[in-house]
């Protein structure tokens, strides 16, 4: 999937955090609903403006930034 059609980063909207491309629905927002325990479905279905496909694509921009750092998980 190529995530970045998807995925948009403008510093006028929503302070410069990624969101789904056309919308204001942050990435992180996204996020936090899937782990939460919604299906991608229910995501899209929960903001109309954003599809399915999107919902996925916000998971291929996290895994891409998890390969970007490591963040320590402590003892």
């Amino acid at each position: 999937m190529d995530w970045h059609k998807y995925i948009s980063v403008d510093p006028a909207v929503c302070h410069g955090q990624a969101c789904i491309a056309g919308t204001r629905v942050m990435v992180t927002v996204i996020l936090d609903d899937l782990a939460a325990g919604l299906t991608p479905r229910e995501v899209a279905e929960s903001y109309p403006s954003v599809s399915e496909d999107a919902v996925k694509a916000a998971l291929h921009y996290a895994a891409e930034l998890a390969k970007e750092r490591i963040v320590p998980l402590g003892a």
